[in-house]
């Protein structure tokens, strides 16, 4: 130890990150592996940090002014954090500290040149790289600039682009501290930045060298294109070699200047290809020292690299844990059931326990490993048949996936393929009273599972509960209920591909499934209209709806005239379809029942879209454009060749479409009716628990699997520090985008339409609802911050069946997930709006307002003046 403020790179290894920063703490880990070179240097402590901004003035009245500005007002956290930063670095260093800071410095060198680098205690963490957010100063000379650049280093934790990237990612301002870390300046002859995983891609078996000549801000700063070579299993698999005409060089008397290199060098490589192996082979011991993989800043001096900084990559979608060195291929769950946000641990875990097939999970997301089925050749036909038709970018993704020499390994065959469900529908009787049935089934199922678990508590809950699963998936996998979900399914594609083929009719099935009886979703979403039609009428309850923030609204409104009647309305509502939220996979989520609100500012929309009776209408409007549709068809056909045969054929599918069609979402609607009641129970236990003292909040238990919320019930006692780790997790998690499908190696694959009847400029989807449609699109990421207007376009990531009172509203749909069958798409044509799904980044390039033109016919969004 030099001084309590300063401390050589070499005994920083092992510091917490409290002490010397991401930045320190990464590079005193470095400077311990063997084999890798480092700089010398030192690193100023955020106990110096500490020092300093104690001495600011008003910091605090600073900070809250900074916490509390609009972060939509650029201008004002500009200010703010400029004069923040100002003040810091007019503040001089104390004696003894510098004199600390410049006694290390001699051990360098008094007069050496050194790179001054930023190390905040929220930098270089797994979660958060904080990459480029604070300041680095190159070849600063002597003692007083030294000095002088710490304090910068030290301000620049208020640059507005840290500011701002802390907001991003919750991090309090008042939680992050500055530590400074002083090395030797190295001038090399090439520099650059290698990734030991395809930053890209994921694929953690190939890693990427960016490299250009002299120091390696040139390229960080983007004043050069780099050369970029990728390298798998100790060979250069690919290369790109740019024209490199500038470089970054150090000057003498310090600092650095841009230089213009010889037109007979530019486009010569900055590595040869050995030396960028052997650079991977170091990048792969960082990484193994590491335990993640590292994106990691290096210098080439004469032949040997030097390493002058490595981070996690946080970028990165995480791999699901498996116990064997097996290849797998994993198709993402919520791209399924329309949720892809992340679901919290214990939302993961009872999905696990309720699921069908086994459930893998990574970053708060679900998979299924499908690598068996691809590996045999007839269940691969049948899997990419499925998927296909579900959604095209999936079917392409595990295509792409399978054209990788060798990673699926091609099986002996063992038998037919595809799920039983899908060869026996067939079978199924066009019977109106098999849907009855099974609904029964469902509702008796449901209501056995309330009655019997009331006197359930403690250890006993847990017990009769995983008993409950097994229930559950028997309910789940009921073949006659697989049988009529397929038996929709089929008969909605033979449509599609037997009057396209025989009449040149796209979609056609799309207006054959309007008004389908027995839809529980689309029942949901017209019953709202029903409840705006008890409200409409009485003008004190609508003034009191439209300033409703507290979820105990319900009990206010009988003090109105009119407000019995709507309370009564409403609870009858969330008596039926309370049970539903966005996101319901997750029995975390907060449901209708227990947060009434979300539901409110679509009430106000049909109040003032709708005039009384709508749902009615509605319905039987659907209802008599699928009758007139059906008896164009038939005419159509009995008048082609062989035109009874095939009018009969037709008959009998669009028969079994309607009976079958609207029971495809009710098994949806079962679940999420079992695990409300799940989740009530264990809520209970929850409650216990805070009372006990054991848990501070009852929500924590949302942050541990069933199984260690089973323990702490057993036990009454909990580990505060896995909740809080959890919670921090859960909120990383956000920020990644999860793949359609990913490989074990780590390769997020998205899939691509590969479609060239696309208009120039428009955005490619999936068709699930025919027609045009153009309007006002409205980018809504939260259902309880709708505000529709009639004609309105409907523009979010996904829509599970919460979404479905929107729908009712709206003139069209584009979604960014969706296939063919999912819940939106089917709701979409059940109310005849024209619909594209699967549209890549649709929140994004849409803009709130826009007007655009959805071809639902076709598959395409166009954007209009």
């Amino acid at each position: 130890m030099i001084e309590q403020y300063v401390w050589d790179l070499q005994e920083v290894d092992g510091m917490p990150v409290a002490a010397v920063g991401g930045k320190g703490a990464h590079l005193g880990g470095l400077s311990r592996i063997e084999g890798i070179r480092v700089p010398a240097g030192f690193c100023v402590t955020t106990d110096a940090f500490r020092r300093i901004m104690a001495d600011v003035p008003s910091i605090d009245e600073r900070l809250d002014r900074l916490s509390r500005s609009d972060p939509d007002d650029r201008e004002a956290i500009r200010t703010l954090s400029a004069q923040i930063r100002r003040t810091i670095e007019e503040i001089a260093v104390p004696d003894d500290l510098a004199a600390a800071i410049t006694r290390a410095l001699a051990r360098l060198g008094e007069q050496a040149a050194c790179a001054v680098r930023s190390s905040a205690t929220a930098e270089d963490l797994p979660t958060a790289s904080f990459a480029g957010q604070q300041d680095t100063y190159l070849n600063v000379v002597g003692p007083t600039a030294i000095l002088q650049h710490v304090s910068r280093c030290w301000a620049s934790l208020f640059t507005e682009r840290a500011v701002a990237y802390r907001r991003r990612n919750g991090i309090d301002h008042r939680a992050v501290h500055m530590a400074v870390v002083v090395q030797q300046m190295v001038f090399p002859r090439a520099a650059g930045i290698l990734f030991t995983a395809d930053p890209v891609t994921g694929n953690r078996k190939v890693a990427t060298v960016d490299a250009g000549f002299g120091l390696g801000e040139a390229l960080v700063s983007g004043l050069v294109n780099p050369d970029v070579f990728k390298v798998r299993h100790g060979e250069v698999v690919a290369r790109a070699i740019a024209a490199k005409q500038r470089a970054v060089h150090a000057l003498p008397s310090g600092g650095t200047e841009e230089v213009a290199i010889d037109s007979r060098l530019q486009e010569q490589p900055a590595l040869t290809d050995a030396q960028a192996v052997r650079l991977v082979r170091l990048g792969r011991r960082i990484e193994a020292h590491f335990g993640r993989p590292q994106d990691i800043e290096w210098c080439l001096v004469g032949d040997e690299f030097e390493i002058v900084q490595s981070r996690p990559i946080t970028t990165l979608f995480p791999i699901p844990e498996s116990d064997d060195q097996e290849n797998h291929v994993y198709v993402s769950v919520g791209h399924q059931q329309m949720m892809t946000d992340p679901m919290k641990p214990l939302g993961v875990s009872m999905w696990q326990l309720t699921a069908m097939a086994p459930m893998h999970e990574a970053g708060g997301r679900l998979f299924v490993d499908v690598a068996g089925r691809l590996a045999s050749p007839a269940s691969r036909a049948a899997l990419l048949d499925i998927m296909g038709r579900g959604d095209p970018l999936v079917r392409d993704a595990l295509e792409t996936v399978l054209e990788r020499d060798g990673f699926v390994p091609t099986l002996p065959e063992a038998g037919p393929g595809g799920p039983p469900a899908a060869r026996a529908s067939a079978s199924i009787d066009t019977d109106p009273a098999i849907v009855t049935e099974l609904i029964e089934r469902s509702r008796t199922s449901t209501a056995a599972l309330e009655r019997d678990i009331r006197t359930k508590t403690g250890p006993a809950l847990f017990d009769f509960l995983l008993e409950s699963f097994q229930e559950h998936k028997r309910v789940l996998s009921d073949p006659l209920s697989m049988q009529a979900i397929m038996a929709g399914m089929e008969a909605t594609w033979w449509l599609n591909d037997k009057l396209g083929e025989w009449l040149g009719e796209k979609n056609a099935a799309d207006t054959l499934t309007l008004s389908a009886p027995g839809n529980v979703t689309s029942e949901m979403g017209l019953a709202l209209l029903d409840v705006a039609d008890v409200i409409r009428p009485r003008p004190e309850v609508v003034a009191f709806l439209r300033g409703v923030e507290d979820e105990g609204f319900l009990d206010e409104l009988p003090k109105l005239a009119g407000g019995t009647e709507a309370r009564d309305a409403i609870e009858s509502y969330l008596d039926r379809y309370g049970m539903r939220c966005v996101g319901e996979i997750d029995i975390t989520r907060p449901r209708w029942s227990e947060r009434p609100t979300t539901l409110v500012p679509v009430i106000l929309d049909n109040v003032r879209n709708f005039e009384p009776g709508a749902a009615g209408r509605r319905f039987e409007q659907g209802r008599q454009k699928a009758r007139e549709k059906e008896q164009d068809v038939l005419s159509r056909l009995r008048a082609l060749p062989d035109g009874d045969r095939k009018a009969d054929e037709a008959q009998r599918m669009i028969d079994r479409v309607r009976t079958f069609i609207g029971y495809r979402e009710y098994p949806k609607y079962g679940i999420i009716s079992r695990y409300f009641v799940y989740k009530r129970a264990l809520l209970a236990e929850a409650e216990r628990l805070v009372r006990a003292d054991v848990l501070p909040e009852q929500e924590d238990v949302f942050y541990l699997t069933f199984q260690e919320l089973h323990d702490v019930v057993r036990s009454n006692q909990v580990d505060g520090r896995l909740i809080q780790q959890r919670k921090d997790a859960f909120r990383s998690y956000h920020a990644l985008t999860p793949p359609r499908v990913l490989t074990s190696d780590g390769e997020a694959v998205t899939g691509a339409y590969r479609r060239d009847d696309v208009p120039a400029g428009a955005l490619t989807g999936l068709p699930v609802s025919a027609g045009t449609i153009e309007g006002r699109a409205r980018v809504i990421l939260d259902m309880a911050e709708a505000d529709l207007e009639a004609g309105d376009i409907l523009v979010t990531t996904f829509t599970d069946p919460s979404w479905s009172p929107l729908f009712v509203a709206i003139a069209g749909l584009v979604t960014e997930v969706g296939g063919l069958m999912t819940h939106g798409a089917v709701i979409a044509r059940e109310y005849g709006l024209p619909a594209v799904v699967g549209v890549d980044q649709a929140t994004r390039l849409i803009r709130d307002g826009q007007r655009i033109r959805v071809h639902g016919t076709d598959g395409y969004v166009e954007f209009l003046p």
